[in-house]
């Protein structure tokens, strides 16, 4: 799970200026958005740089009990 769609709406940055830096297509980020698929850590780290945040502000950390 990721927070990217969190991260855009607090920087006020939509969907598709993020998938025109990418170089991807607006159905892959916004498959990333809505959590319907995962970026690659390369991707992520690449989102994270665009966004100008650490990359673990894009995880969402999931507890195993």
């Amino acid at each position: 799970m990721n927070r990217i769609k969190e991260v855009l709406e607090e920087k006020g940055i939509k969907q598709v200026w993020l998938a025109e830096q990418l170089g991807k297509s607006f159905n892959t980020v916004n498959g990333y958005v809505q959590n319907r698929a995962q970026p690659s850590l390369e991707v992520l780290f690449k989102i994270a740089t665009i966004l100008k945040v650490e990359p673990k502000e894009l995880i969402i950390e999931v507890n195993k009990n």
